[in-house]
């Protein structure tokens, strides 16, 4: 963001969403984010799923969602846009009582 407004909200979209899945949401996240996120031009979206230890990129392709790729479990990724970046998605899914 070239200058940051002195707005209550922001008009330019994020290159990048990423939502936490949740059962109670995932279907709104689904079925009535990834539209809006599609027609404000978002670049990528990722869904992390803790329940089922998965990670799926989706990249905007003009008119529609096209998966770059799905991740799970212990994998050491380099997911779009990031993939200047190696994440270890098991970080993801330890219990918050474990610490660091």
């Amino acid at each position: 963001m070239p200058v940051y407004p002195d707005e209550p909200f922001f008009s330019l979209a994020p290159d990048w969403v990423c939502e936490v899945l949740s059962p109670s949401t995932v279907g709104f996240d689904r079925v009535k984010k990834m539209p809006v996120y599609l027609r404000e031009q978002v670049g990528h979206v990722w869904l992390i799923d803790p329940l089922a230890r998965t990670l799926e990129v989706f990249r905007r392709e003009s008119d529609h969602w096209g998966l770059v790729n799905n991740f799970a479990d212990d994998q050491r990724v380099r997911a779009e846009p990031f993939e200047a970046v190696e994440l270890e998605l098991e970080v993801l899914w330890r219990p918050s009582n474990e610490g660091p």
